[in-house]
Parts: C-alpha cells; structure tokens; sequence
C-alpha cells in the first residue's frame, strides 16, 4: 500500500470519528441487525449463536440467554466463570413483571473485618480462595430457567457442554490476557494454568483450547436434572441445583478451600440461595428503566438519570463539551451516593425511594454546575436529613497517591478494575417481548476436580468498620456487574449491559442517552465515544480514586477535550475504541422490528432473524 493511500485512510478515519454523526445516516463499523422473530447481542459470538439456536428451535429469550450465558462460562472463563456470579433481571411478559435475580455469593459465614485484620493484616489478599465467596452463577441460571424459561436443563446445557468438551477456537484477548499474567499465573495459579495454559503454554489465537473438567460437570449436573425429569420440569432443575450446592460438587469446593486458606464450608454452600428482589427503577423521559438493586452499582445509572432529565439534555449537541460536562458532572454526584449508602439491603438500610425522590434529586442537581468540574466527588447527600457513609477531601487525596494518581492520571485506578478480568454480558429478546439481561462475571483459582473457579469477588467489598459494603458473615458484596432493562407504560423495550467495573454503569448511561434523548439506532448508541470519570473509590480493594481525573476517547475532537479541561477536567486521553467496556443492547421498535447492536471495543457480537 502507498504512502499516500495510508495517509488518505489515516485522514478519513479521523474525519469519520470527528464529524457530527447527521440523524438520517449511520456512520458505524458495523451495521445494525435487526429481525421480527428474536435478537441477541452478547460478549462473545459462540455465546451469540448459541442463543440464537435456541431460539430458532422454539426457545424463548430466557432459554436462550441461559443457553449463552452457560456458553460464555467456557468460552470466557476467565471474565465469567461458572463458579462466578451471574446478575440476571428479565421481562415476563406472561406474568407482566420484572424478575431482578441477584446472581451474586455471599461471604463465608467465617468472613469478618476482624479476621481478615487478624490473619492478612488488614487486608483483602489479591489472589487465592481467602476473598472467595459462594458461587452464584449456577443457581442463577437455573432460578430463572425455572421461573421464566421454557426448556429443559439438557437443552440449555447442551451447547456449553460441547464447547468444553470439545474445545473452542482460543482468541485474541484470550491469549493477550493470559500471557500478560507472564510467570506470575503459572507461579500463583497452578490450577487456573494448568487448564488456561495446558502444557506450561498459553494457546495463540485459532489453538483449541478444551475444558474436560468443566465438561464432566456439566454431565453430571445434566444428569441429575435428566433422572428427575419424571416429577416434573421444575423438580428436575431443583434436583440439578441441590447436586451441584449440596452434593460432591460442593464437597469439592469446600475441600479445595480449606486446603488453601479459603473460608468457604460445605455450610456456606448448602445454605446458599440467589435471592429476587425488586429492581430498582427510574421513570424518565416517558420509560421505566430498571436496574439491579443497591447490593450493586446499579443504581448509579438510575440516580444519574434522574439528575440529567432536569437538565434538559436535548438541548445541547451530542457529545459537545457542555453536554460531555454534565454527564460527567451527574455521574460523581451518583457515585457519591454510592459510597456513602450501598451495600447488601439485608445488612444496610439504603434510604433508595429517598435518593430517587423528586425533592432530594433536585437538591443534588443544585450540586451540578454546568461550567466547573467538582475537584473530585462532591460530598454525599443527606436523603430524609440522614447522614452516609462519607470519604473526605484528605481521603480521596490519598487514595489517588497511592492509586497512580497526580501525574499518571487514572491509569492506576482503571487497572485496578482491568487486571481482575472478570466481566462479560449478553442480552436477548423475543417476539413476545420477553427480555433477558445479564452480566455474568467470576474469576479465581480454579478448583481441580470441577474446572470451576472459586470467585474473588469478595474483593469488591471494605474493611473499614461502618462502611457500607463491609465484610460480614453471608454478606453480599457490593457487586460491579449489574445488567438493566427498559419498559415504556409497562411494554417492553430493551436490554442493555457490558463489563468494565467501575466504568460498566458510566457506558450504560451514556448508551441510554444515546438511546432515550438522541434516537440513535442500537450500533450507533454503542460505537459512539465515551467519556469516564475516576473521582470515585474503585470497587476494587484496596478502593483508591483518583479525584479529578477523567479519561476520553481519542477519536472525540480536540477542542472538546480542551474544553473539558478548561472547566476542570483532569484529561487522560485514551486511544480510539479502547478496551474498557463493550456494551450490548437489544430492543423494539415501535412496529414491533427487534433490533440489536453489539460494541467493537471488545467481542461483543449481535444476531438475530
């Protein structure tokens, strides 16, 4: 290729990136998809097509997003692992509700901030089983195949079955991921090496990568779903559920645990339930938009919804410095909240009908000003006059010294989400408007015998005494992952998620945006541009921030981003489509079209017919 041929595509794309996207053209890397029968976007597309199957053989979305959620646990498995977590919230057209399954493990009944200060000195270790909790993953994939599905145990199991045992092709972001663990994986995590990295070698892209452990298990638990089938759908999936948290399955994670400083008991796991609890939901801009409880993150979006539809965001320019502000600006006073209220509600009182009321959501909009950038958070509020948790000024400060803050900008705190690479999502959606949303997540040292890993997510959690995501025996903690969807008077209208930590909730609101004020198409709302902040305490021990700083996507025009600085802003640029979040959305249009989109910044792929 000439010269002069790469510096005229260099040119073009950079006038693509920059232009104003006109509202009767689409300018995407990747087209639309749309259907009439069903639609899936997911992180990976042997997840996609798993699910597609599905519902090409008269499965509904909640069988098919099992189906590719299963297939995403083999396929991902070290972004969402079977022994991981799996937050669900899904649309029953047949019963008219909104089902929020929490999909999340509690702490051992042995986990204590005492404990943890006694025996790792004050600290959460960053590896291991010791921040282990109970694995969610499998019970909830089963509640909501029971509650809202249609299909057998067997039929949903059957594609991730076969992925495991016979392999799949190995990608890119596989093997980048695991080589850039270097002799450190192969040192700490015999286990997880051993079947990542079989031979003392992580496979390059288009090696087969097989997982005979992980497929044994999927056997068996098909097994026992199949030996139970004559008392009934439903009884079968619960049998297939008590084997795995009660039989040998469970013996074999406790053992594991107590072999290598975890706290996890045959107990722990014979006690564990996913719990359903109500969705927290935002009325804006004539929709319902329902997200996870405050047992995760989930209700930033709602709080920061709230906010931004009193600003009257329509009218200023997509994406202009002004607009880019107030999201900005939005998001910390969300956050703020975060820190100072959620935590698990069956431990914590978090005030959420107060932090949505229409009188403390305009006393927290006063907090926003459209030409200056808070230094860091703002200070949380005060819903009902009641004081939160809250982190002060010098706190934040020093969080953000030892966070790789000052010079370094976020980059300290965005790898303290990236490196626990544990995040994936899928959404999926039928004719009859069912809708399924999920973020299956999980990382950790694999136990031998399963081919499952022992989740770290107890990582997300404080040992600070009074914070409201302490560490307390069969506690939740305060989990990133937190899929959402949206009704308009009670119809359905789409799902939407990505991974990312911290950065997930800030991408899910701004696709909402795009979606619910500026009418793109589904691949437009996920491809255009982002914007992050990193003045929160990251979810992840040890929970550094980085007060001030904000992180901006290099195809964004330059006098934007100077214009952000002017008001405030702490800039780190990040290169075109970074590596942070890869949102997925499906949803209906007002003909009854399904329609899908699915971001190029990850392996995020949609079908649908």
């Amino acid at each position: 290729m000439s010269q002069q041929r790469i510096n005229d595509e260099h040119v073009f794309y950079a006038v693509h990136n920059m232009i104003a996207r006109p509202p009767d053209t689409n300018h995407t890397y990747r087209p639309v998809i749309r259907g009439t029968h069903g639609a899936i976007s997911a992180g990976h597309y042997l997840a996609a097509q798993a699910g597609y199957e599905i519902l090409r053989a008269g499965g509904n979305a909640v069988d098919a997003g099992v189906a590719a959620g299963l297939v995403l646990n083999v396929v991902k498995p070290h972004m969402a692992n079977l022994g991981g977590e799996a937050p669900i919230i899904l649309y029953d057209p047949r019963r008219g509700e909104v089902l929020n399954i929490d999909g999340l493990g509690w702490w051992p009944a042995a986990a204590t901030v005492e404990y943890f200060q006694r025996v790792h000195g004050g600290k959460l270790p960053p590896g291991g089983t010791a921040a282990g909790v109970v694995p969610a993953a499998l019970d909830a994939w089963l509640v909501a195949l029971a509650r809202a599905g249609t299909m057998d145990v067997e039929d949903v199991f059957a594609p991730a079955r076969h992925c495991a045992a016979e392999g799949f092709p190995v990608y890119e972001a596989y093997a980048d991921y695991h080589a850039g663990l270097g002799e450190d994986f192969f040192r700490d995590q015999p286990t997880t090496a051993e079947v990542f990295a079989p031979g003392g070698r992580v496979p390059r892209p288009g090696e087969m990568l097989r997982q005979p452990k992980l497929a044994a298990l999927l056997d068996v638990v098909m097994r026992e779903a199949r030996r139970h089938r004559h008392r009934g759908r439903e009884a079968a999936i619960e049998a297939a559920r008590d084997f795995f948290y009660r039989g040998e399955p469970a013996a074999a994670m406790a053992r594991y645990c107590g072999q290598t400083g975890g706290l996890m008991t045959r107990e722990d796991l014979a006690e564990y339930r996913v719990r359903c609890e109500p969705p927290v939901v935002a009325r804006v801009w004539d929709h319902e938009v329902y997200v996870c409880g405050p047992w995760s993150q989930g209700p930033v979006i709602a709080q920061a919804l709230r906010l931004m539809e009193g600003l009257d965001p329509a009218r200023l320019p997509h994406n202009s410095p002004e607009y880019l502000h107030l999201v900005l600006e939005t998001l910390k006073a969300a956050f703020a909240d975060r820190e100072a209220f959620y935590g698990d509600p069956q431990f914590v009182d978090v005030p959420m009908e107060a932090l949505l009321s229409e009188a403390y959501v305009a006393e927290r909009r006063a907090f926003v000003d459209p030409e200056r950038a808070w230094p860091g958070l703002p200070p949380p509020g005060r819903p009902n006059g009641r004081r939160g948790w809250e982190q002060t000024a010098a706190a934040q400060e020093a969080g953000a010294a030892g966070g790789g803050g000052g010079g370094n900008g976020p980059a300290g705190a965005s790898g303290a989400g990236d490196a626990a690479g544990d995040t994936t999502y899928l959404c999926v959606m039928d004719a009859a408007g069912t809708i399924f949303s999920s973020t299956p997540s999980g990382a950790g040292d694999l136990v031998p015998e399963l081919g499952i890993a022992v989740s770290i997510r107890g990582r997300q959690s404080w040992l600070e005494e009074g914070h409201p995501s302490s560490v307390a025996p069969r506690k939740r903690p305060r989990l990133t992952p937190n899929p959402a969807l949206v009704l308009r008077h009670g119809r359905p209208v789409m799902g939407l998620g990505t991974p990312g930590g911290d950065v997930q909730v800030q991408a899910m609101y701004q696709t909402l945006l795009n979606l619910l004020v500026f009418d793109m198409d589904a691949q437009e709302a996920v491809e255009v541009p982002r914007v992050v902040t990193y003045s929160m305490p990251i979810s992840f021990y040890p929970h550094k921030a980085n007060p001030g700083w904000i992180a901006v996507e290099e195809s964004l025009p330059p006098e934007t981003i100077a214009a952000l600085e002017r008001r405030g802003h702490r800039v780190r640029i990040w290169p075109k489509m970074p590596r942070k979040s890869s949102m997925c959305v499906v949803r209906r249009l007002a003909n009854g079209v399904l329609e899908a989109g699915a971001d190029i910044r990850g392996e995020s792929y949609a079908l649908g017919w």
